[in-house]
């Protein structure tokens, strides 16, 4: 997980003042980049959910007179969203028992700190950051063209501890091992052109 983690967030309450109370608090916690939705209406759930990647719903059990979440999770388990259930008032516990976690609106902010904290050690870890630098951008056109490690380090006038460094991130931001690989990421993403490694060969 690179710096931040980023956390696509929804918020299911129909309450104005509980849904942005929350938002608001999520907002507050350190060290977590949160991306939030708040949602009002079954209608903007549903449109949420088949339209955008989510990590957490927070959502009122009461949510739409009654929130079926054994069903939810049944027709969206292929998403992996963890459902939080948003407690204003008491609920049976055989129904909060079926969520993922719970949160109060009486929490204050280190419960709600430790409730994401639980809930981020069972999430996937973020995409990687696959944005290169201008400088790893020559050394993979360079790799791509079939250089070596040196004949790259002689023609950016750099060391070759240096080519290896870059290599090392470039395969690392990519989590793609291969020339080939590289290959087609380069030509996808217009670093280079079928005609140039043509003219090169």
């Amino acid at each position: 997980m690179k710096n931040k983690q980023t956390l696509h967030v929804a918020i299911a309450e129909s309450s104005v003042i509980i849904r942005g109370g929350l938002s608001s608090a999520l907002k507050q916690l350190p060290n977590i980049n949160m991306q939030i939705v708040e949602l009002a209406t079954p209608q903007s759930l549903k449109v949420c959910i088949d339209t955008q990647s989510l990590d957490i719903l927070f959502i009122n059990p009461h949510f739409d007179a009654y929130f079926d979440i054994a069903l939810f999770k049944e027709k969206y388990k292929e998403k992996q969203i963890h459902v939080v259930a948003l407690l204003s008032s008491f609920i049976d516990n055989s129904i909060v028992n079926k969520y993922d976690e719970t949160i109060s609106i009486y929490d204050d902010l280190n419960q709600l700190t430790n409730t994401i904290d639980k809930l981020k050690k069972v999430l996937p870890d973020e995409e990687l950051d696959d944005s290169l630098s201008d400088r790893e951008k020559e050394v993979l056109i360079c790799i791509v063209r079939g250089m070596t490690n040196k004949e790259i380090a002689d023609f950016l006038i750099i060391s070759i501890h240096t080519v290896i460094t870059h290599r090392k991130n470039i395969t690392s931001k990519l989590q793609i091992h291969s020339v080939s690989g590289l290959t087609i990421y380069a030509i996808v993403n217009k670093l280079i052109s079928l005609d140039e490694l043509e003219n090169f060969e």
